[in-house]
Parts: C-alpha cells; sequence; structure tokens
C-alpha cells in the first residue's frame, strides 16, 4: 500500500541553535544554499549577507534560533577578493595608486540589479591591496562595511583611472570573525550527514560553530547557575545574580554567559560595569536577544504570592462589582 502515510518525515539530524559556515558555489543564489543546508540537517536555516548568485566564498548559515543573531552578523564588516578588468591599457603604478585613492569612506549608490533601494550611502573602505596585474586584468583584495557593492566599487576605479572598468569574479573570503578556515562545502556537508544518519554525528558537530562563536568582541558578563532559567524567560538580570563581568558602557551590547562559559543570551546594558559591583542589588542587564531554552537550568525563581493573592482580590471586587450594579456582559452581533 501506497500514499501520503508512507511518505518518510523529515530527519532532524540538528536541533540546537549554530552556526555552519558555507563555502557557497557560484550559480545558486544564497537563500537557495540556505535552504539546501535546512533540507540536509532538517532544521530552521537563515542566512547573513547574502552574495549574489555569481558570487562565491564564505556564507553564513544560522541553524536553529541562532537566526536571531541575523542583525548582528548583518553589520560584520567584510573581506573580498575580486578579478576587475580595464577596458584600456593603465600603467601598473597608477592602478597600485588608485588603490590608495579608494581607501576610506565612499559614496556608492546600489547598482541596478540589486535587492535594496538605489539610495546614496556611503561605506568605509577600510584596505585595498592591489595583488597582481596581468596585462588589463587587475586581482585586489578588499576589507569594507557590510554592504559595500563591489561591482560599484570597479566601475567607480574605472572611471578614475579614465579607461572603465567592470568586476569579472567576486569571492567573499571573511565575514565579520569567520573566515575561509572554518567553511565547509556542500559535499562534506552530505558527506556528515550521511555518516550521521549511520549512526556517527562527529563530522557534523565539528562544523557546526557554538552562537557565541558570532560575538567575539562583545563584553561578557558571567551568571550565577540560578539565575539563567529566568533570563531564559526573559527577566531582566539584577547585580546579585552576576558573578564577574568585563567593562561596559550604559547601553551596551553584551554577552551573558554562564558558569560552564553556556551563551545564554544577548543583552543591553542598563548601567555601566563601573556603576555596579557583583553581587549587589540593582537591575544590571536587560535579555534582549535569548538563545538558551528555558528548562536548560532548574527554576530558581518563583512567582510572588503576594501579587498573585492580589491579582485574585482584584478579580474577584471585579466580578463583585458587576453582580451589585447588575452590569450585563456585552452582546456582539453574529454574522451569519
Amino acid at each position: 500500500m501506497t500514499g501520503a502515510a508512507d511518505t518518510p518525515g523529515p530527519i532532524h539530524l540538528w536541533n540546537h541553535a549554530g552556526i555552519i559556515v558555507i563555502d557557497k558555489p557560484r550559480g545558486p543564489s544564497s537563500h537557495q544554499v540556505a535552504a539546501w543546508v535546512g533540507k540536509m540537517l532538517g532544521c530552521q536555516v537563515g542566512h547573513a549577507g547574502t552574495l549574489d548568485p555569481q558570487v562565491s566564498g564564505v556564507l553564513l548559515v544560522m541553524l536553529g534560533n541562532a537566526v536571531r543573531l541575523a542583525p548582528l552578523l548583518l553589520q560584520h564588516d567584510k573581506e573580498y577578493v575580486c578579478l576587475m578588468r580595464l577596458h584600456g591599457d593603465v600603467d601598473k603604478t597608477r592602478i597600485e595608486q588608485i588603490g590608495i585613492e579608494f581607501t576610506g569612506r565612499l559614496y556608492q549608490r546600489p547598482p541596478r540589479k540589486s535587492a535594496v533601494k538605489r539610495v546614496l550611502r556611503i561605506r568605509t573602505i577600510q584596505k585595498l591591496d592591489i595583488l597582481d596585474c596581468e596585462g588589463r586584468l587587475v586581482l585586489f583584495r578588499i576589507q569594507c562595511d557590510a554592504g559595500t557593492y563591489v561591482r560599484s566599487l570597479c566601475h567607480h576605479m574605472g572611471l578614475a583611472l579614465g579607461v572603465g572598468a567592470h568586476m569579472v569574479e567576486l569571492r567573499r573570503t571573511r565575514s565579520g570573525a569567520f573566515s575561509e578556515n572554518e567553511m565547509h562545502t556542500l559535499h562534506e556537508l552530505q558527506d556528515a550527514c550521511i555518516a550521521a544518519k549511520c549512526g556517527d554525528s562527529s563530522a557534523i558537530s565539528s562544523m557546526v560553530l557554538s552562537v557565541d562563536a558570532a560575538v567575539p568582541d562583545l563584553p561578557t558578563v558571567i551568571v550565577r547557575d540560578s539565575a539563567v532559567d529566568a533570563l531564559c524567560h526573559g527577566a531582566v538580570l539584577a547585580g546579585v545574580g552576576v558573578i564577574s563581568c568585563d567593562e561596559f558602557k550604559k547601553d551596551q551590547t553584551v554577552a551573558v554567559l554562564s558558569q560552564k562559559k553556556e551563551f545564554i543570551c544577548l543583552g543591553k546594558a542598563l548601567v555601566s560595569s563601573g556603576s555596579f559591583k557583583p553581587g549587589e542589588t540593582g537591575l544590571v542587564i536587560a535579555p534582549t536577544t535569548v538563545f538558551l531554552p528555558p528548562g536548560t537550568y532548574p527554576r530558581g525563581w518563583s512567582k510572588s504570592d503576594t501579587v498573585a493573592r492580589i491579582g485574585k482580590d482584584k478579580v474577584h471586587t471585579q466580578e463583585k462589582n458587576r453582580a451589585e450594579k447588575k452590569i450585563p456582559l456585552k452582546k456582539y452581533p453574529v454574522n451569519k
């Protein structure tokens, strides 16, 4: 007998938050590559930093509730290696000079074929190194802000050189703290998934990075085990739950970790680190993005009996007043 009931369901090989760095090939879109990863692992996925179909290299795929990191990952600086073709002959010395001239803050307008509104923007080029020149082909490495259009950069460099130019090939080599050293191809991931189905999940575990790898530069706050579950439920962290912390300023984003260095959440500092001492009373950190699921740690908090009693008394009083005044319940017409 065959039918829908005989169709096997998806196999969930991964059910934790994490990040996997994929070596995106030329051809498919970033969305398609992320979808393939999600289908292989059987989990929710998202990607940070869209690459055009013909661009290859580092693509961050977020697994599970790590997709909540997207706003943070999208802000990371990027590094690319680009091959540019000039439309005329230019002296190598002049090409190296143009690399220096195009370092710093630049005005850019997204290309016509782009997924964002074509408004003028400012992006910073931290470094632009000319790696090699052969005829009219120029190979260079660029470190730049997120949202920099290298295709537009090639066009503007060509105009500055007086001969015109266009981008031939582009590869992303770094996104924030993630580089080519952590990359894995789709074929490698597929092999790891086949091994996991046979009972060996070590290959997948070695590929998936923990979510705290995405925030290596953020100040950290270490909290007591008794405060972890409350944070997982969205409660504001008080100073009594803090064991130690790095220096941070008010309103700065911080990473909150357990004593076992587990990444609990990102939070917004309500005060500066210098205005309180660990163990003191007072609210310190407001969680903004929680990654550790509730129930991972024992519940170290309880609802106040006084608050619960006041709530019940309030409901009882409202019902009593309605009965004494004989206030009828509102009736709403029913559409037939």
